[in-house]
């Protein structure tokens, strides 16, 4: 897997998760999903993404 699709498919984990958290457990979980949202915006603006960093260090290439 390269290091675009693993942070898409983490990027995708990631507002199920927080969209599942919303859903059962607390509806102030909301703000995780757009946390997310503005994430992503920003990384395609700056290009800095955390997940890529992190998924780099992890060996994915």
């Amino acid at each position: 897997m390269t290091l675009e699709n693993g942070v898409r498919v983490f990027a995708g984990i990631m507002v199920l998760v927080s969209v599942g958290l919303t859903a059962f457990v607390h509806s102030g979980f909301i703000w995780f999903t757009v946390f997310i949202g503005f994430n992503l915006i920003q990384s395609a603006f700056t290009g800095i993404c955390p997940a890529r960093t992190i998924l780099s260090k992890l060996g994915l290439s």
